[in-house]
C-alpha cells in the first residue's frame, strides 16, 4: 500500500457513519478526525488543519433541503481557500450537485457510498489542496524574499540598523514613521523576523481600511450572533497575532471614539469578544505605523495623547528616499537584477548618466515607484535650467560633478546639463577641466 497521506476531517451527524468512516479513512490517509455538528467546525479546522473535510449535507433531521451543507461549504472556502470540501448527501440530487460546486465543493458523494470511489474522490481533493498549500508556501517565500530591507550606506539607514539590532529582541512597543513607500511594513516584518517570537505568526492590519462598523469585530473578533450575520464565532486579529506580532499600519487613521477601545486592549492585554463577556488575555509585540504627524494631531484633539504614548515607546523615522541619496543608485541596480532575472533580460547596467539623473530625482513615491515618479527628461531639464542662471563658482561646480558622474562622457553631461556638446566644450576650456 501507498504511503498514507493526508488529514481528512468528517462532519456527520450520524454516529454509525462515522465509526465506519473512522475504520476505512485510515487505511488510506495520515490522519482522521470525526466531529457530529459544523458547531465546533471552526475550531476544528484551526487546530487539526485538515487538507480534505467530508461534509454532511443536512443536520436538522426535519429539513432535507441540503442548505446547511452549502452554507457550511462556502463558509470554509471563505476561512481556509486551500482546504477542499467533498459533499457528502443521501440525496442523489443533481441541482444540488451543481450548486455545491459553485460555492467552491471538490466534489459530491452520494450515501450509500462505494468506498473505492470515495477514496478515489478523498484522494484527489487531498492532492488538489497539498499542491495548493506548497504553491502558497512558495508565494510567501518568495514574497518574503523580495520585501527583506534594503538597508544601503547612508548615515539614517546604519543608525535604524543599529537601533533594530537592540530593540528587536525586546517586547518593546514601536511606532515607526514615515512617508510613503518608505518601507514602515517592510522594516516591521525585519523588526519581528529578528525578534524571539520571530516562530509565531506576524499579523498585519492596515487600520486605515477597516470600516467603522467592522473595526471591534475584525480586531477583537465576535461570538455567533453577535450581529445579523455572525453565523459562527470570529477570531479577531489581536488574537490571531497572540504569541507573535500585531503591525497596526495607517494607525493614524483610526477616528477619534475607536481609539479608547483599542488603547483598553492594549492596556489589559486582553479582549472581549463582540457579542461576548469573556477577557482573554493576549500576548503580543505591538508595532504601529503612521505616515502622519502624531504629536500634529494630539494637539489637534484628533489623536489621544494616552495612546500615542502608549505606542510610542521606541520611535523610528524612516527618511525619504531623497534624504539617503547614496543608497538611489544601489537600490535602483538591485531592482534592476531582480527584474532582469525575472523576465530573462539581458542585465547591461544603469549608465553614468542614468545614475548620475536618478540620483539628482526627488522620487516623491520613495521606494514604492510609480510611472509618474519616474521623470527624468524633467529632472534633466531642470539641471540644465540651473545651470544657466547660477554664478560662475556654482557653474563650475555642476559641470565638474557632471563630468564626474558620467566619468567624462561629454555627451552624456552635456545632455544632463541641458546644454549642446559645443557649450559643455567651451565650459571645459573657461574652467581648465
Amino acid at each position: 500500500m501507498a504511503v498514507k497521506k493526508g488529514k481528512i476531517l468528517v462532519v456527520d451527524d450520524n454516529a454509525g457513519i462515522r465509526n465506519a468512516l473512522k475504520i476505512l479513512l485510515p487505511m488510506y490517509f495520515s490522519e482522521v478526525e470525526a466531529i457530529p455538528s459544523p458547531s465546533t467546525l471552526v475550531s476544528s479546522l484551526e487546530s487539526f488543519r485538515p487538507d480534505v473535510v467530508l461534509l454532511d449535507m443536512n443536520f436538522n433531521t426535519s429539513i432535507n433541503t441540503g442548505n446547511e451543507g452549502l452554507y457550511w461549504a462556502g463558509e470554509i472556502k471563505k476561512m481556509v481557500p486551500e482546504v477542499e470540501v467533498v459533499l457528502f448527501t443521501a440525496y442523489a440530487d443533481i441541482a444540488l450537485a451543481v450548486e455545491g460546486m459553485k460555492r467552491g465543493a471538490f466534489d459530491f458523494i452520494v450515501k450509500p457510498w462505494d468506498n473505492d470511489k470515495l477514496i478515489e474522490v478523498l484522494t484527489a481533493a487531498r492532492d488538489k489542496a497539498r499542491k495548493a498549500m506548497k504553491r502558497d508556501a512558495r508565494s510567501e517565500q518568495a514574497m518574503t524574499a523580495e520585501s527583506q530591507m534594503f538597508w544601503g550606506s547612508s548615515r539614517p539607514m546604519e543608525a535604524i540598523r543599529k537601533t533594530l539590532d537592540k530593540i528587536a529582541p525586546t517586547d518593546a512597543t514601536v511606532l515607526i514613521t514615515g512617508e510613503n513607500g518608505t518601507g514602515k511594513d517592510v522594516l516591521a516584518r525585519e523588526i519581528h523576523t529578528h525578534s524571539l517570537r520571530s516562530g509565531k505568526p506576524m499579523v498585519a492590519v492596515d487600520a486605515g481600511a477597516i470600516t467603522e462598523t467592522l473595526f471591534e469585530s475584525e480586531l477583537f473578533g465576535h461570538v455567533k450572533g453577535a450581529f445579523t450575520d455572525a453565523h459562527t464565532d470570529h477570531v479577531g486579529k489581536f488574537e490571531q497575532a497572540d504569541g507573535g506580532t500585531l503591525f497596526l499600519d495607517e494607525i493614524g487613521n483610526i477616528p477619534l471614539h475607536l481609539q479608547a477601545k483599542l488603547l483598553r486592549a492594549i492596556q489589559n492585554r486582553s479582549i472581549v469578544r463582540v457579542g461576548g463577556n469573556e477577557a482573554k488575555p493576549i500576548n503580543i509585540r505591538l508595532i504601529c505605523a503612521t505616515n502622519m504627524d502624531l504629536e500634529q494631531l494630539v494637539r489637534e484633539g484628533r489623536f489621544r495623547e494616552d495612546l500615542y504614548y502608549r505606542i510610542n515607546t521606541v520611535h523610528i523615522a524612516l527618511p525619504a528616499l531623497r534624504e539617503r541619496k547614496e543608497d538611489i543608485v544601489p537600490l535602483a541596480q538591485m531592482f534592476l537584477e531582480r527584474f532582469a532575472e525575472k523576465y530573462h533580460r539581458p542585465l547591461t547596467g544603469i549608465a553614468p548618466d542614468a545614475a548620475a539623473m536618478l540620483t539628482e530625482g526627488r522620487w516623491s513615491g520613495n521606494i514604492r515607484l510609480t510611472a509618474k515618479d519616474i521623470q527624468l527628461e524633467q529632472a534633466a531639464k531642470a539641471v540644465g535650467t540651473t545651470i544657466k542662471a547660477v554664478s560662475d563658482a556654482e557653474e563650475e561646480r555642476l559641470v565638474r560633478q557632471a563630468m564626474d558622474r558620467t566619468n567624462g562622457n561629454i555627451s552624456a553631461a552635456a545632455k544632463m546639463l541641458g546644454v549642446s556638446r559645443p557649450t559643455l566644450y567651451a565650459k571645459l576650456k573657461k574652467y581648465g577641466l
